[in-house]
């Protein structure tokens, strides 16, 4: 599983902090852009697996992002 957040985005620093703290062994990266430039500027967000995963605020980002890694776990 690939999660990259846009280093311009303003939600991305604790929520990657939390994922790189619990989920070491996900390939997770803060880039210099990752293409959705209307919804990083709006909200905070990130890509899943090049699917834009966003939130209200930087918890409730972290909540949907744990939700498919857990789900993806189940199908594994």
């Amino acid at each position: 599983m690939k999660i990259r957040f846009c280093e311009h985005n303003k939600g991305k620093g604790k929520v990657y902090r939390r994922l790189t703290e619990e989920f070491p062994d996900l390939n997770i990266k803060i880039k210099g852009c990752v293409k959705q430039c209307g919804a990083c500027r709006d909200n905070p967000m990130a890509t899943v697996d090049k699917k834009k995963v966003t939130g209200t605020d930087g918890d409730q980002l972290y909540e949907r992002i744990v939700e498919l890694i857990k789900s993806e776990t189940r199908e594994a």
